[in-house]
């Protein structure tokens, strides 16, 4: 990910929570903040309940790389958290992308593409 960097710490985690914009699917919820940042920052979040820990690290690099192919469509200067839902876990990689797109174009952070 060229221009972005990991969320890491609690606080900016629960500032999100509270006051970012979010956005709910069957297999992903997105909260997303402006920020005064060049980049942008993310975080993803897997619960325990989605499953064991095989199951949660598969579920976070589809996310990860769902964010990571569609980078240059999100606008710069934002925080994002990725939370993935339970059924996250039986998503295959184009439902976790397509339901990645739809959020952010829904939150209205994504660009829009010139075809």
């Amino acid at each position: 990910m060229k221009n972005t960097v990991s969320l890491k710490l609690n606080r900016d985690f629960r500032n999100l929570y509270r006051r970012g914009k979010s956005s709910v699917s069957p297999y992903l919820a997105l909260y997303a903040r402006k920020t005064k940042n060049a980049g942008n920052r993310v975080g993803i979040t897997v619960s325990t309940k989605v499953g064991h820990a095989v199951v949660r690290n598969r579920v976070r690099r589809r996310i990860r790389e769902a964010y990571r192919l569609n980078e240059e469509l999100f606008l710069s200067g934002l925080d994002v958290v990725i939370v993935a839902r339970v059924r996250a876990r039986d998503a295959s990689f184009a439902e976790i992308e397509k339901s990645l797109c739809s959020l952010a174009r829904g939150l209205g952070i994504l660009r829009e593409v010139q075809e």
